[in-house]
């Protein structure tokens, strides 16, 4: 039967990436259902075997994807029309021919392709299921198409050139035989079989899946030749640039086999030449050597890498020579370095040994660190602690408690030298004595070494307020080299204590390269511990820090990479952190804790004149005279523009300032025109800013709008926070009343602990509500009678999470105020925690807190008794002068505070009583 006379054949779409040419044949696994409804076929076919439309079906296209498929116009705007007429040439269970049944496909189907067909409607995809087997209409080509000559040549010589690169590439005898004979049949295939020559190659190619689909839905021979001419121009470039790099990959192996033998020849040379070098001038009859001979090669410095190499071993050994006799880590860097040269130059063991022991001598020992320096002279200066101290007052302004606790090191350092010079003298004048200390030089060799030890300080405070310049200022008061090691990130112990030497690219730890770095014992380390990682299954960074820290300890610390006790107790630490909660317990109790809790207004105008805004002058090409800024200017960009503890904000605002000037100074001086840019200053120009000139340089105010918005309102007060960087702050305490079941709501990311602080302040409001009026009787609840509400306690800024107990005060007074309907003060801030009794007991932070109402311009502040030694000790006296501040025992000197005296009426006088056992 002719393929023509079929109008309509069964459609069997072919999954993704099948695609079946025709003279080619496939050989797919098929479903139990699909297999009946072929055999259904086969039954009601008159020829045998049947013959199926075989359909290709796309991916569908997802647009995120990376791939590059790009399937034919016709398939991506409709559905697939193209395919090929098959015949089944076989039909099998699975289990004819293995053991392993597929229960999803239990059977084998295998076609051949015949020709081209067209569907005449698109394949619906979406119907379409892939066990179908529907009859379609379908199209068949024109049998009688003939390529032209040029065409079919072109087709020709690129097929050749495609099938000589496959027998070149060819490793086996037969393959390459086999491509051979193809290219032989194809010469002789006349123009009208060559259509049917380019099916058959291009079925036996391995080309992309788009490529098949495309050259499949070709209708004309013509289009297809030259198509097919395409492919095999495009897979014998990649076959070409395939080949290249494989050679190439073969030649860099073969090259780097054949460089490492020639290498070891050349070392075995150079080993004979040296032997008979040095044997000859060893002899007393031999001459003195041939003088063109020259082990080391005469080229140029930098390729002389042989003496470079001689050099650098010898410096090496001189620097092993020169450690302590008897120390540990002479005697391990002698035993490396016999190690170094049993082992040949050329191995991956010589350059570890080696890297170790540049390592290793490289570190500041003691013995190196023992003879007088430069250091104890200036400790020993009549005028060190007066320098120092001048030293610090010049880098930083306030900060006296941070300077006092400096200073107090700096003079022990002093008194230890002084005693030690005064033993020594007295000593040196008794020959008794001399022996006497000479015998128990050995007994006291570790005590003299480790020196007075350095304190572990702990710098905590807000960002910007001079935790990180006050340990560069303490190593240049002390002349001590001064290294900053950042552990934000660090996950890894390894990274403080190091790698051990048997991993690969091990190294020393953080500590240890800084020792290096500074070339001292006694530097000065900075420590940032608050970002440490957490524990994880690399180890705890910050337990591996305990024994840096703990000064009873890391008189030995041991690096893991080094391996060598080093000696960290005249290494001064300074630790920097924003807060203490995400610090260890066991770390926080081996430091010094030397809070840093803001700057006031005052102090950082002070700050801004002395240092900062020199400094932005500088940094944008401007002179003291083309920019003055006036008190109320710095004034306003401190109050409105930088509320913060610390001065980084101020800084960023007066560089925005600079710049803005810098722009109008390029301006005024091309504006100009025929003048010469000179260092005086044109009348003009407007060097002075006011303070109403700010908001044009740096926008609307950003704080301007918190205190417009400060108001007197029922139910709400204002309470005394410190953020999670330790800046204080003020944040009202809202509430109201809404119908309900008697019920206490609170919001805005609140913890348990201020949780309870609510329920607290609410019960004890519950139960004096008849003494503040509330009631009309006691023992009523005041949220049921006379109707029932909820009360809803907010605090603002729910994205923070906030706990603890200190806003057990500004609770209370928000819900006295609530249902007596009395109103604070919007100037008024309070703080403190609060019992059941009624008791007002100590807080944290005041200092912070003080502070941070002191910039939100609140200036009268509630605190507990208790915390009254902490603002006279720590709040600087201007800053008192300026505050008011009411000092309470109990709630209701707390609500007298908040509300005035007599304003609650009282229907009774509150006596506080209290039992003893």
């Amino acid at each position: 039967m002719a393929l023509s006379s079929t109008p309509r054949l069964p459609v069997l779409p072919l999954p993704f990436p099948l695609v079946l040419l025709p003279t080619a044949r496939l050989t797919i696994p098929v479903s139990r259902e699909l297999a009946e409804k072929l055999q259904a076929v086969l039954h009601d076919s008159d020829s045998s075997p049947p013959i199926v439309a075989t359909i290709p079906i796309p991916p569908p296209i997802d647009p995120s994807s990376t791939t590059n498929f790009t399937p034919p116009l016709s398939t991506h705007t409709t559905g697939p029309v193209h395919g090929t007429a098959a015949r089944v040439v076989r039909l099998v269970p699975v289990r004819a021919l293995s053991a392993s049944v597929s229960p999803r496909q239990p059977y084998i189907l295998s076609l051949h392709g015949l020709t081209r067909i067209r569907l005449a409607q698109p394949l619906d995809l979406d119907s379409q299921m892939a066990d179908s087997l529907s009859e379609r209409t379908v199209h068949y080509p024109p049998a009688d198409q003939v390529p032209s000559h040029e065409a079919a040549e072109a087709f020709k010589d690129a097929a050749l050139r495609l099938l000589d690169r496959f027998a070149k590439d060819s490793v086996h005898s037969q393959r390459k035989d086999d491509w051979l004979r193809v290219s032989v049949i194809l010469e002789d295939v006349p123009d009208h079989r060559s259509a049917w020559m380019a099916d058959v190659l291009v079925a036996a190619i391995n080309c992309d899946y788009t490529d098949k689909l495309t050259f499949l839905a070709t209708a004309t021979v013509e289009d297809r030749l030259r198509r097919a001419t395409e492919l095999f121009v495009k897979q014998a470039s990649i076959s070409e640039v395939s080949q290249k790099i494989a050679n190439a990959v073969d030649d860099s192996l073969s090259r780097q086999q054949k460089e490492y033998f020639l290498r070891q020849q050349l070392a075995a040379i150079q080993r004979e030449l040296q032997s008979l070098y040095t044997t000859g001038n060893a002899s007393p009859g031999s001459p003195s050597g041939s003088p063109g001979l020259k082990i080391g090669g005469s080229g140029s410095e930098p390729d002389d890498d042989e003496q470079a190499d001689a050099d650098d071993l010898a410096d090496l050994k001189k620097k092993i020579e020169a450690l302590e006799a008897g120390s540990e880590e002479r005697r391990v860097s002698i035993r490396e370095w016999r190690r170094l040269k049993r082992i040949p130059q050329g191995s991956v063991e010589n350059g570890v040994i080696r890297t170790y022991l540049e390592w290793l001598t490289s570190l500041p020992w003691p013995s190196a660190t023992l003879s007088p320096s430069a250091n104890q002279e200036i400790i020993k200066d009549r005028g060190f602690l007066a320098k120092a101290r001048a030293q610090l007052d010049a880098d930083h302004f306030g900060l006296d408690q941070i300077k006092r606790r400096l200073i107090e090191y700096l003079a022990v350092l002093r008194l230890r030298s002084m005693v030690e010079a005064a033993s020594q003298a007295s000593v040196s004048q008794q020959p008794m004595l001399q022996l006497a200390a000479k015998s128990a030089q050995c007994l006291d060799q570790n005590r003299a070494r480790k020196g007075v030890k350095g304190p572990v300080l702990l710098f905590v405070g807000p960002p910007g307020t001079g935790k990180t310049s006050l340990g560069q200022s303490i190593a240049k008061a002390l002349g001590r080299p001064f290294q900053r090691i950042s552990l934000g990130g660090v996950r890894d112990e390894a990274e403080i204590r190091g790698h051990r030497r048997t991993y690969v690219a091990s190294g020393p730890g953080m500590i240890v390269q800084a020792l290096r770095k500074a070339g001292r014992i006694d530097p000065v380390i900075l420590l940032q511990i608050d970002k440490v990682g957490q524990s994880n299954f690399h180890g705890d960074p910050a337990a591996a820090l305990l024994e840096v820290l703990d000064p009873e300890q890391n008189h030995a610390f041991n690096d893991h990479y080094i391996n060598v006790p080093v000696d960290l107790s005249r290494v001064l630490f300074i630790c920097t952190s924003n807060t203490l909660d995400s610090i260890s317990a066991p770390l926080l109790d081996r430091c010094e804790v030397v809070e840093l809790s803001g700057y006031t207004y005052d102090e950082k105008i002070h700050i801004a004149r002395r240092y900062l805004l020199p400094k932005q002058l500088t940094a944008n090409g401007l002179s003291e005279s083309l920019l003055v800024l006036t008190d109320d200017a710095l004034l306003r960009i401190a109050t409105l523009y930088t509320r913060e503890a610390g001065v980084r904000g101020l800084e960023r605002a007066l560089s925005t300032v600079a710049r803005f000037k810098a722009v109008e100074w390029v301006n005024h001086l091309d504006s100009l025109a025929g003048t010469e840019r000179s260092d005086t200053v044109p009348k003009e120009w407007q060097s002075r800013v006011e303070e109403e000139d700010i908001e044009r340089m740096l926008g609307v105010p950003r704080w301007d709008g918190e205190e417009r918005e400060r108001e007197e309102k029922i139910g709400v007060v204002y309470g005394l926070v410190v953020t999670g960087m330790g800046e204080g702050g003020i944040m009202p305490v809202e509430s109201t009343a809404v119908p309900g079941t008697g019920l206490l709501k609170l919001t805005g990311s609140l913890g348990d602990v201020i949780k309870e602080s609510g329920e607290i302040a609410l019960s004890w409001v519950k139960a004096h509500a008849f003494d503040l009026g509330i009631t009309a009787s006691k023992g009523i609840d005041p949220l049921k009678v006379p109707d029932l509400i909820d009360i809803h306690l907010h605090l603002p800024s729910g994205a923070q999470k906030k706990d603890g107990p200190s806003a057990g005060v500004a609770m209370t007074c928000a819900l006295v105020s609530l249902l007596t309907g009395v109103t604070a003060s919007k100037d008024m801030a309070m703080t403190g925690e609060i019992t059941l009794r009624g008791r007002v007991t100590p807080v944290g932070g005041v200092r912070m807190k003080v502070l941070g109402a002191h910039r939100a311009k609140v200036y009268k502040i509630v605190l507990p008794w208790a915390n009254k030694r902490d603002v006279e000790r720590e709040v600087a006296l201007e800053v008192q002068q300026q505050m008011q501040f009411y000092f309470v025992q109990t709630i209701d000197e707390a609500l007298e505070a908040a509300f005035g005296k007599g304003v609650l009426g009282w229907k009774r006088e509150v006596m506080l009583m209290e039992g003893r056992l």
